[in-house]
């Protein structure tokens, strides 16, 4: 799958680019996929979210129906259906079915991403969002496990800003415009060597790390 670049200033472009990436991910990863809100551009060149709510959490990246978690799909003729409904609409990905997430602070993110390709640890797609934060894709169970798994080695679970994506929850993704105006890319891309996705547990120990560097630089300065 090739890197999806970044669109900004060019919506026209990426609602063709929308359907055929979400397409490409029921196909090609089996993910199952959802249609989101989206950004609407006024004449002045701002941003806001298709919602219409000025307190909007996440603009251009969240579900629009209460139920959208049966409205999820990695059938390619279902996602064509919904997108063809809403062109503008992003591209949202459930986890807690074929993958779940650790979602990080960016700088912390790069560091152990760095460590980890050193080690030659296994791992899966990492998204790079525009709220600088990093998605570390890893098989389905992290919810669960990652508690116990952070204070085995010493870390509060409280102490540490990494979030765990797990059921009845969802990540943005590539070439997904969110609030800022940026697009969701990938920091590590879908390919065929990182179909099989690690376990949680191969990764969190690099992850929490970075994160308590990080949380420890933030409190000196």
């Amino acid at each position: 799958m090739q890197r999806v670049e970044d669109t900004i200033g060019a919506p026209q472009q990426l609602t063709g680019q929308l359907l055929d990436t979400a397409v490409r991910y029921a196909e090609e990863r089996h993910w199952d996929v959802l249609p989101g809100s989206w950004l609407e551009d006024d004449a002045g060149g701002a941003s806001r979210c298709s919602c219409d709510s000025p307190a909007c959490p996440a603009p251009g990246a969240h579900p629009t129906r209460p139920d959208w978690a049966t409205q999820a799909s990695g059938s390619a003729v279902a996602v064509r259906r919904m997108w063809a409904r809403e062109p503008r609409a992003s591209i949202l990905l459930p986890t807690g079915r074929t993958f779940d997430a650790i979602d990080v602070p960016e700088v912390a993110g790069c560091l152990a991403l760095a460590r980890m390709e050193r080690m030659d640890l296994p791992l899966g797609p990492v998204l790079c969002t525009p709220n600088r934060r990093l998605i570390f894709l890893v098989l389905p169970g992290a919810t669960v496990k990652v508690p116990d798994l952070l204070r085995k080695l010493g870390w509060p679970p409280a102490s540490l800003d990494l979030i765990v994506r797990g059921e009845g929850d969802f990540v943005p993704s590539p070439p997904t415009r969110t609030g800022t105006g940026g697009s969701v890319q990938w920091a590590r891309q879908p390919t065929a060597l990182n179909r099989w996705l690690p376990d949680v547990e191969e990764l969190l120990s690099p992850l929490a790390y970075a994160c308590g560097r990080e949380a420890a630089a933030s409190r000196a300065r």
